[in-house]
């Protein structure tokens, strides 16, 4: 597969909103093209990086720092990354916005009351039963961004159309 220079995609949204399903639209989009692509997903990553996951502020803070990291170095070789993490605290996005030069922001906005009825994972679920969690968006504040480079509706909007909008943004920017 053919390099293309490297670049990042932070893909944000409440847990549910529809990230992981945009993420691979894009990542059959990109290679399609001949893009060598990563994804990020933050809970594979969670596995690795903190297997036993306390989801408070300060382990989220090391996981995201790590995260960016991570990506940071991949997109410097010529990768271009997809991030599906919620990050929910805008200065996680902001630190890797600062390390990855060319970096899109792709908030993927999504009804609170949709996410909790999806729920593929059970984090609602999990949180309203046993009261357990820092839930972004229930327990955890979530911070969407202010000036997002793309605005997805996940409740609205179908994957590969969404993946097409980010598309377009990376070839306006001069990534693709």
């Amino acid at each position: 597969m053919q390099s293309a220079r490297g670049f990042a995609i932070w893909l944000t949204g409440l847990p549910a909103s529809g990230k992981s399903s945009v993420a691979r639209a894009l990542a059959q989009q990109l290679e399609s093209r001949g893009v060598d692509c990563a994804v990020l997903e933050s809970d594979e990553l969670r596995k690795i990086l903190t297997p036993h996951p306390r989801y408070d502020e300060e382990e989220r803070e090391d996981f995201y720092r790590q995260m960016g990291w991570i990506g940071a170095l991949l997109a410097r070789h010529g990768v271009a990354v997809v991030f599906d993490a919620t990050a929910h605290r805008r200065r996680y996005r902001e630190r890797a916005r600062q390390e990855i030069a060319k970096f899109l922001e792709v908030y993927v906005e999504c009804p609170l009351e949709v996410c909790m009825a999806r729920d593929p994972k059970g984090i609602y679920r999990a949180a309203g039963l046993w009261g357990r969690g820092q839930v972004p968006g229930l327990q955890a504040p979530y911070e969407p961004p202010l000036e997002p480079d793309v605005w997805i509706r996940g409740d609205r909007d179908e994957p590969d159309q969404a993946a097409r909008q980010i598309m377009a943004a990376l070839e306006q920017k001069g990534y693709l």
